[in-house]
């Protein structure tokens, strides 16, 4: 007689903390780059490296899995980096690991994804994280994309070319000037070198071993800033994906190396261990848009993560938005009223200044508002949300633990 099978047990959804991001400093792609010399899989484990050793009240036992995003997913970002990372880290052979894509948005889904099997109780203590070498691996690399998507017309051309969706976004949305673009770069600039000078960019990272011909060197703060920028100057700049256009280098996230990565518990095992609770996880949400303006994603995904929590726009007292283009932070901002010198928008800056490492960034922003929360008790609830490449956007939306019942 086949035995009965049991009913299943009914769970509460567990609570979702952050408990600390690091990253390595970003540096700039290419043969003079910082990372030049540098492997994608090693920054990883620097990473993961640094977490554990901020932590020595987690037993290395207690992780759960390991999730690392790459977006070109080949050489030394290939071969399920999340798994081969943990073993060049040291943590035990029996700490599983995976990797993950999202585009520009991987660490972000490695992130929610963890986030999900702590929730459901399958992971008690999980590090999620990402990396992008595009110094050795350029967006696109080794790729082929069915040539039915545009044959079908499924997408415009320019869809595959994240430039040109930043320059049809300000087709779309023709009161987003260059003018307005190089304003908002020249703001995340002052802001960033403001926020190294005053320490509150810098606690986050981890020194990196560099070797160039001139021999070995430390890589200690983020190389692609550039303090002092204006609008003048950047006016002057050319506009490399239309003749007369309005998207340059200097509104514009660069190409960038680096990782990212980040601990993230359920909260009574996070007291349990005597980890600190950074964030707490309210929920998440990704929407898809047209990929030929795929800078606009941040915006439905947002509404939707909203609707289902209750919130308004109002609600939120913090915001991590990733400049991949200024246009894309504007179109975001004017969708809700929100004007660009907002000083809850991006305090420290953001990836125009300090750079954009396609699958890393996410933890990156979740780091920042992190610490943002630790210093304004008074803020309840803050975003990270991001545009991704092909027509997406993604929104995570986090509590302050240490919120006073303050004005947000």
């Amino acid at each position: 007689m086949a035995a009965t099978p049991l009913a299943p047990t009914a769970r509460a959804v567990r609570t979702v903390a952050f408990v600390e991001g690091v990253r390595t400093p970003f540096g700039k792609a290419g043969d003079k780059g910082i990372y030049a010399n540098t492997r994608a899989d090693d920054l990883v484990v620097k990473v993961i490296r640094e977490l554990l050793r901020r932590h020595p009240e987690l037993p290395p036992e207690r992780v759960d899995d390991v999730a690392i995003a790459a977006t070109t997913q080949t050489g030394d970002q290939g071969l399920t980096i999340g798994r081969t990372a943990a073993l060049l880290a040291g943590l035990p052979r029996s700490v599983p690991g995976y990797a993950i894509d999202r585009m520009c948005a991987g660490a972000m889904t490695a992130v929610t994804t963890v986030a999900g099997g702590i929730g459901f109780g399958a992971y008690d203590v999980a590090i999620a994280g990402g990396v992008e070498h595009m110094g050795r691996h350029p967006m696109g690399e080794g790729v082929d994309p069915n040539p039915r998507i545009v044959a079908d017309k499924l997408v415009d051309p320019s869809a595959l070319v994240m430039g040109q969706t930043a320059e049809n976004l300000h087709d779309r949305f023709p009161a987003i000037t260059k003018l307005r673009a190089d304003e908002y770069a020249a703001q995340s600039q002052e802001r960033f070198a403001e926020a190294v000078k005053t320490g509150r960019i810098g606690p986050e990272l981890v020194p990196v071993a560099t070797r160039s011909e001139l021999g070995w060197g430390l890589a200690t703060e983020d190389e692609p800033p550039r303090p002092g920028t204006t609008v003048e100057t950047l006016a002057a700049l050319k506009t490399p994906f239309r003749p007369h256009g309005r998207v340059t280098a200097g509104n514009a996230a660069g190409l960038n190396d680096g990782a990212t990565g980040a601990l993230l518990a359920d909260e009574e095992t996070a007291r349990e261990l005597g980890l600190p609770v950074g964030m707490r996880m309210v929920g998440y949400s990704f929407a898809g848009v047209d990929p030929e303006v795929m800078g606009v994603g941040p915006v439905p995904a947002t509404e939707k993560l909203l609707k289902r929590s209750g919130l308004s726009i109002e609600d939120i007292g913090l915001f991590e938005i990733n400049e991949a283009f200024a246009v894309q932070v504007l179109a975001f901002l004017d969708h809700f009223g929100i004007e660009q010198t907002d000083p809850r928008v991006n305090a420290w800056g953001g990836a125009i200044a300090c750079g954009h490492p396609l699958a890393s960034s996410g933890v990156r922003l979740m780091t920042q508002l992190s610490r943002q929360f630790a210093e304004h008790p008074e803020v309840r609830y803050g975003l990270t949300t991001m545009c991704i490449g092909l027509g997406m956007g993604g929104t995570v939306l986090w509590e302050n633990p240490a919120y006073d019942g303050g004005d947000k």
